[in-house]
């Protein structure tokens, strides 16, 4: 049976492929309608302080940097060149000891050069979020699917 979103492997891609995301562990929830769910599962050697167990700031802004680039595949149906142009995070929380870290992205708007995404972290429940984005990106080569961008 094929897969009834043939752009699914090239979203997937940021989680598996790009080399950081695969270090840190991320894994793909979804992707669809310019919006895109990773995971970060907790790990002891992401932890941020030994002594409270929270997984590391760092390992969430690249999960929130890793999300955006996906709700832009999934906006634009292809995998391709993004440079991030401004990323504002605003954490309000640590997340909770020994947790994972989901991130939700969605690629509101998009011009020919630039994608502009909100995103937002959590841990137990998407109500009480560690922490929001607010980014751009710049879109390198050719706009549209089937256009032969490769990232």
């Amino acid at each position: 049976m094929s897969d009834p979103n043939p752009n699914l492997a090239a979203a997937a891609a940021m989680a598996t492929e790009v080399p950081q995301a695969a270090a840190l562990g991320f894994q793909m929830v979804s992707a669809a309608n310019a919006r895109g769910v990773m995971h970060a599962p907790w790990r002891e050697d992401l932890v941020g302080d030994p002594e409270t167990g929270v997984i590391a700031s760092g390992v969430v802004t690249s999960l929130l940097d890793h999300c955006c680039g996906m709700a832009i595949t999934a906006a634009t149906g292809e995998r391709r060149p993004t440079a991030t142009l401004d990323l504002r995070i605003d954490y309000m929380r640590p997340a909770a000891p020994r947790a994972g870290v989901t991130v939700e992205a969605h690629c509101y708007h998009m011009t020919r050069s630039i994608a502009f995404v909100r995103a937002h972290a959590w841990d137990a429940d998407p109500a009480d979020p560690i922490a929001t984005a607010q980014a751009a990106f710049m879109l390198a080569g050719p706009v549209g699917p089937g256009t032969g961008g490769a990232a």
